[in-house]
């Protein structure tokens, strides 16, 4: 009866330590899947298909040998340079040949909110031609779509229409939870690396980490905080120089908080991506902003992006837009 009694004890004491590591954001459990938009290249309309080979290439290396399951967005118009096409399709299928997947992002990388539900579908259906075959000749559907600037329409009988057709056509809408904007820092990157500004680059590289990691405790608060416990997440990152250099580091970083890279699909498995989502509205933004302003708690004090990076990026010639 008495080591009846002590196991019931140390049962008891056990669940209490599991319950206060929860408590404490315990973070062993953690998942993440990581998503690349805008490929072949962000910056695809200001370099050259050798370049935008040589940019994956080294990007595609880093994620397969840290065993790192990927899904690229597509916007095929980049696709379609004169002289060129066959190398920037390349491209395309090095991410395949590494066994990562392809989804589609649009053919010019279109906003819902602005071109309107009709051409929009036509973006839809222009933006899987290629990536559809390609993906084919690896024996692998084409079975996600990203919605540019994460626009997902102005009003819900367009975002609800636009979903039905996204699933007539068998795809799977890829939310995200995770955006550090690596776009803005990687315009500046890529001009201060064009110049050899090697001080200005690790500024960019360490100001990027830092802000990813007020991203990241931000949205693991938050989501405690609304449903109560932290959802696989899904990160949005993009196509670019900054990542093919320092993607490493960033992989790093999220190890450290305790993430398991995860494929998209088991990301999505979580029962927060089932959740009620009524958002709409004229900018894109996280799925757990979404869920949050459905249940009429609209997310306050997020982390203040760095002035100064915005400031350079306006100041280049050709500044970039969000991708």
């Amino acid at each position: 009866m008495r080591q009846l009694r002590l196991g019931c004890i140390c049962l008891a004491i056990a669940a209490a330590i599991s319950s206060s590591e929860a408590m404490a954001g315990d973070s062993r459990g953690r998942g993440i899947a990581v998503t690349l938009d805008d490929l072949p290249a962000a910056a695809a309309n200001s370099m050259a298909a050798s370049e935008i080979v040589a940019m994956t290439t080294k990007l595609v290396g880093t994620l397969r040998g840290e065993k790192v399951p990927v899904v690229g967005f597509v916007n095929e118009r980049k696709l379609y340079r004169f002289g060129e096409v066959d190398e920037r399709i390349h491209a395309l299928d090095l991410w395949l040949d590494a066994g990562f997947e392809l989804g589609n992002h649009t053919f010019t990388h279109a906003s819902l909110n602005r071109v309107g539900l009709r051409a929009w579908e036509e973006e839809v259906v222009r933006g899987e031609t290629v990536t559809r075959l390609l993906l084919a000749r690896h024996n692998m559907p084409l079975r996600y779509f990203r919605h540019p600037y994460l626009d997902t329409g102005r009003d819900l009988e367009t975002r609800r229409q636009a979903e039905a057709f996204l699933a007539d056509r068998g795809y799977r809408i890829a939310p995200i939870t995770l955006d550090a904007w690596d776009w803005m820092f990687a315009g500046v990157y890529e001009d201060a690396r064009r110049r050899a500004d090697t001080a200005l680059e690790q500024q960019l590289v360490d100001a990027y980490l830092s802000y990813t990691t007020q991203v990241l405790d931000y949205y693991e608060k938050l989501s405690q905080e609304l449903i109560g416990y932290e959802p696989r997440q899904i990160i949005l990152l993009h196509a670019n120089w900054l990542e093919a250099d320092h993607i490493a580091e960033l992989l790093a970083l999220l190890r450290k908080r305790g993430y398991q890279f995860l494929p998209l699909q088991d990301a999505l498995s979580d029962p927060a991506y089932s959740m009620p989502d009524d958002y709409v509205g004229e900018e894109g933004t996280s799925w757990i902003d979404h869920w949050a302003i459905t249940r009429g708690r609209p997310p306050r004090n997020a982390p203040v992006f760095p002035q100064w990076v915005i400031d350079r990026s306006k100041a280049l010639p050709h500044p970039p837009v969000q991708p």
